[in-house]
């Protein structure tokens, strides 16, 4: 039924050409609320630096993290068991209006601080088991904008790219992580600061 809710009750396409529903919403968020937010959550927010496991080779994150959610919660991925903080009130009211907008119920969310252009999220899809056979991500972005790409696993050459801006939302569902990878990649021209909400629902 989500998928269906995105395509008859929404003005949002799918952004994928086959194998999965990915929309985005450039203004989900106002100017104002998004840059109060931004603040908060970088102040607020007990970022962490942490070490993951790529290729057998133990390496530091390119970007710091943060994983907050109901107890008993924990996610686990390349190497890291991360135990989620308790919601802050700034994330339980990020939280209600996602849920709204996706009539879905999430009970964690992964927090990025990107720092520099030089920090970034290399190519992965979100299939751990512990989020279920095809789970909902939904992506709230804050400060500075940043390029998104989107690739298929086995057609290499299907590819999509846009820029995630301050207060936007990217919701992927149905196949989309069963069939898709994601990234973030590194630039070189001078930007910002960006923080990244992505909510979860650890079953």
């Amino acid at each position: 039924m989500v998928d269906e809710l995105f395509f008859t009750n929404n003005t949002a396409k799918n952004l994928l050409p086959i194998d999965g529903y990915t929309v985005f919403y450039p203004h989900f968020l106002g100017k104002s609320l998004s840059d109060k937010l931004f603040l908060q959550l970088k102040e607020s927010i007990e970022w962490r630096s942490e070490e993951i496991k790529i290729f057998g080779r133990w390496v530091m994150q390119p970007r710091l993290t943060a994983w907050y959610g109901n107890a008993g919660k924990t996610y686990r991925y390349s190497g890291i068991e991360m135990k989620p903080l308790p919601w802050t009130p700034y994330l339980l009211e990020i939280k209600n209006k996602v849920e709204k907008q996706c009539d879905v119920s999430f009970n964690s969310v992964l927090l990025n601080y990107y720092r520099t252009g030089a920090d970034s999220m290399g190519w992965h899809s979100d299939d751990e088991p512990e989020l279920g056979k095809n789970p909902v991500i939904a992506s709230v972005s804050f400060g500075a904008e940043r390029l998104f790409c989107l690739r298929h696993k086995k057609e290499k050459s299907l590819q999509v790219k846009l820029k995630l801006t301050a207060g936007s939302l990217l919701i992927m569902t149905g196949e989309t992580q069963h069939h898709w990878q994601h990234a973030i990649p590194k630039t070189t021209k001078p930007i910002g600061e960006r923080i990244n909400l992505t909510f979860r629902k650890i079953i």
